[in-house]
């Protein structure tokens, strides 16, 4: 599905619900939080949102009350969730990752909306640049998605015999086929096959491990994507359990038991989306505050974990980390 479609589809998804709000404004502001995965997943970011709010003068229970609808990764109900939100007359919508974004764009042109995202958000048409964003979207972007390429760099670096490696991607992510060309281009300059798995829910997940050995995968690169933020700890335990190789984005899934991580910090990013969130709860507009890029890149390697699979880490990839767990 294309970036522009894609959009498309979510904004017709809105046209049922009334454009007069129904509900009274309460006297504390809200703020609504639209998740396109599940809240057991994003303990760590919803925490570190609450401290850039607190940073910015705005705690929950005392200047502002946070309402969130998540969509438990059935990112076709992203549509009525952020209508939900507009009919609540919330103040501002913070939306967490790009199916989130486009849906809370689609309903709503005059509340300030606040995204986390791992793409260009020129690109998917969520604002006109980053300097002068336009309209009422802002936020914070990171690297993830373009990471990629580099995750199976530094897995080919640590795991230099496996010839064959595997992408798991999650086929309702409108960047899916996007990133997947990425790695793909990437793995041809590193000489290896590389293999596309799909997984979309939990027994898609379990499907996809399962999968690996038949395709004599002995790497696999997880893609960015909101449901698998949420199941980190879960990747993590399913690649100790299967003996696979691999590298995700965020630290939680090598303290799961994964062997490494290599992406921008999370937490950082709902850091800094907390702190705009509070910033326009206080009058600042979305149109004023520049997009933030969260650079921040860890590299975490599970000295447990290559143990156990038998891997010596070199030491010029030691040097680069930025943890080691032992």
């Amino acid at each position: 599905m294309r970036r522009r479609e894609f959009i498309t589809l979510l904004g017709g998804a809105t046209a049922l619900w009334p454009l007069a709000a129904r509900a009274q404004q309460s006297a504390m502001p809200a703020i609504g939080f639209l998740g396109s995965a599940s809240p057991d997943g994003y303990v760590h970011m919803v925490r570190a949102y609450r401290q850039g709010l607190s940073a910015a003068g705005i705690v929950d229970g005392r200047d502002a009350t946070i309402e969130f609808r998540w969509a438990e990764s059935q990112y076709n109900r992203l549509p009525l969730l952020a209508a939900e939100l507009v009919d609540r007359q919330v103040a501002v919508i913070t939306a967490a990752a790009l199916p989130a974004a486009a849906a809370a764009k689609a309903s709503t042109r005059t509340i300030p909306i606040v995204f986390s995202i791992g793409v260009d958000p020129v690109e998917f048409g969520l604002v006109t640049s980053m300097n002068q964003p336009g309209g009422n979207l802002t936020g914070v972007t990171n690297l993830n998605q373009e990471l990629g390429p580099k995750q199976l760099e530094v897995l080919h670096e640590l795991v230099p015999v496996a010839k064959i490696a595997a992408l798991l991607v999650n086929p309702r992510n409108p960047n899916a086929e996007v990133h997947a060309k990425e790695v793909q281009s990437a793995a041809l300059t590193l000489g290896l096959e590389l293999h596309i798995l799909h997984a979309a829910t939990d027994s898609d997940l379990d499907a996809a491990f399962v999968t690996l050995p038949r395709l004599g995968a002995g790497a696999l690169v997880i893609g960015a994507d909101s449901f698998f933020v949420s199941r980190s700890e879960h990747l993590g335990a399913l690649a100790a359990r299967h003996a696979v190789p691999a590298v995700y984005q965020f630290r939680e899934f090598v303290a799961a038991g994964g062997l490494m991580s290599y992406g921008s910090s999370i937490t950082d990013a709902y850091r800094l989306v907390g702190d705009y969130t509070g910033r326009i709860l206080k009058g600042d507009k979305p149109t004023n505050l520049p997009v933030m890029q969260s650079t921040k890149v860890e590299l975490i390697i599970n000295m447990k974990a290559a143990k156990a699979l038998g891997l010596t880490v070199p030491i010029s990839l030691l040097g680069r980390a930025d943890e080691v767990i032992e």
